[in-house]
């Protein structure tokens, strides 16, 4: 009796020694010129706010138990930051001079330091310029970068050999990214239509492992090139729904995850396949909350095939007084939703004028349904007068959470809808009017 006394009294010593698992990082300082504010937090499927005082001081406890990168957003400007459970970051920064005066002390520091400065070093990196260079010159300069990043990290003090093998990997994803960008970004940039990049341009990314959880989950460079990757074989020209199929096949949970979000655009009112995508989604993702929203979805967009009734609006008309769209029956109604700062619809307003003069005597009415915000309702009333927009011209109520846009399942514009003389949906998602397939669809209808 007496030895197990002595046994259980060292066992409880031994306990009181041993320290308790950290699953949290904590994360204080103070902003110079910050007038309050909050500080988000977000990366690896997680997100916290911090509340800074007037002062500019704040202090809060993340709850992160995976070694990640995390951005770190103030207002308008961000940086990276790369932490783990037991870190205890302490920042000060000037908020008139972000990249310039960030910096860390306490465990954890050194490599936040050494982010900090590549963050503020790749804000040289000229986009437009570089990728309009001819191949040779943009193999060199990514090239040279990518060099560059990798001696200021082996020469940097101080780092872990774990932290220094997982930041080598992550400039080489960011090269790779770079490289795989370029067939499509230097034909813009460089106003070269018919561009074809080199055979061997992009032999690089031969050696990739496109289906790795491990870095889909840490590196945003590696989710970028292995997302391209696999919607390369779902789309080109259209979407292949088949080979939506072969994502099941994928071992990484967290890339179906992702590639079933991005392909949720697809479960459209124009999409003939919609239902045997919203399946295929349904069956690829393991996430509840998405699959909510999507069936959610896709109960809308069931009920905006041709001859359903459409949904309705009644809503601020520019030259005063409400329009209902209850108040256009008898003609034929092709609106266009659009906003005041989207560069494609205001692309459009050419052709829609075109389009408008060529059937202005005819049985149908065009109105423009803007979604900008109540802080946009000046630019919109003068956008209206300054670009002479003709038809019924009106805004939403609630700008994207407005009734009609939600009813209607529209999460990007410029988004046009054709309703008939009854009300009912002919098309929810119409052609364009850039499209000649518009004019063809408003003679096969005898407008």
């Amino acid at each position: 009796m007496k030895k197990f006394v002595l046994l259980t009294t060292a066992l409880a010593i031994f306990s009181c020694k041993t320290e308790p698992k950290v699953d949290y990082v904590l994360l204080s300082g103070k902003i110079e010129n910050s007038k309050g504010g909050k500080i988000n937090i977000s990366g690896n499927d997680f997100k916290h706010e911090i509340k800074v005082n007037e002062d500019g001081s704040f202090a809060d406890t993340l709850h992160i138990e995976n070694a990640g990168y995390y951005s770190l957003n103030l207002g308008r400007e961000r940086t990276s930051l790369y932490t783990q459970a037991g870190d205890d970051l302490k920042v000060t920064l000037d908020a008139a001079k972000f990249d310039e005066t960030i910096k860390y002390e306490g465990k954890g520091a050194k490599k936040n330091n050494y982010i900090a400065a590549k963050f503020l070093a790749n804000e040289d990196f000229d986009f437009q310029k570089v990728y309009a260079e001819e191949e040779a010159d943009f193999l060199k300069t990514i090239g040279d970068a990518k060099t560059k990043m990798e001696e200021a990290l082996i020469n940097t003090k101080g780092l872990s050999a774990d932290f220094i093998a997982t930041e080598k990997a992550n400039i080489n994803y960011e090269y790779l990214a770079n490289l795989s960008r370029y067939p499509n970004y230097h034909p813009y940039f460089a106003k070269k239509e018919n561009f074809e990049p080199s055979k061997d341009l992009l032999n690089p990314l031969k050696d990739v492992d496109f289906d790795n959880e491990k870095d889909f989950v840490l590196y945003q460079s590696y989710k970028e090139i292995a997302s391209s990757h696999h919607m390369a074989k779902i789309y080109t020209d259209s979407l292949i729904i088949d080979n939506v199929s072969a994502l099941k096949n994928l071992k990484s949970q967290s890339m179906k995850n992702e590639l079933a979000s991005q392909l949720t655009y697809f479960v459209s009112p124009s999409n003939k396949d919609a239902k045997k995508l919203y399946d295929e989604l349904i069956a690829i993702s393991d996430n509840e909350k998405f699959k909510n929203e999507l069936t959610k979805k896709y109960d809308k967009v069931k009920n905006l095939v041709a001859g359903k009734i459409s949904p309705k609006f009644d809503y601020e008309n520019h030259k005063g007084g409400k329009t209902k769209l209850d108040d256009l029956q008898g003609k034929y109604v092709y609106i266009d939703v659009w906003a005041t700062w989207c560069g494609p619809c205001l692309g459009e307003i050419p052709s829609l004028k075109k389009v408008e003069a060529e059937y202005h005597d005819k049985n149908i009415e065009f109105v423009s349904v803007s979604i900008d915000t109540k802080k946009a309702y000046k630019t919109w009333k003068e956008m209206v007068t300054e670009k002479q927009l003709g038809g019924v011209q009106v805004i939403a109520d609630n700008a994207w959470k407005s009734k009609f846009v939600t009813d209607y399942a529209i999460e990007g514009i410029p988004r046009f809808i054709l309703i008939d003389p009854e009300g009912n949906i002919v098309n929810a998602d119409a052609p364009r009017p850039s499209d000649p397939k518009l004019v063809e669809l408003f003679n096969e209808l005898k407008i």
